[in-house]
């Protein structure tokens, strides 16, 4: 998977769930087969998409802020 696939279809998927998702849910919901997310790719999507992760009872909770754009 290439990371334009990568960044495209977690942040489609959060841009209708607000309340955010935790990876492993990512895991299970998109078929990735990475055990975690690549931390380059995780860093890349904080500039380009606004990506926020935040520490959750569920685990680490990745989320967009509603109304962020996303650079192309």
């Amino acid at each position: 998977m290439k990371y334009e696939q990568f960044r495209d279809s977690i942040a489609e998927y959060l841009q209708s769930h607000p309340q955010g998702v935790t990876w492993p849910e990512w895991k299970d919901r998109l078929g990735l087969p990475q055990h975690t997310a690549c931390y380059t790719w995780v860093y890349r999507m904080e500039e380009d998409v606004g990506l926020l992760r935040e520490r959750s009872p569920k685990g680490m909770l990745w989320r967009i802020p509603t109304g962020k754009r996303r650079r192309a």
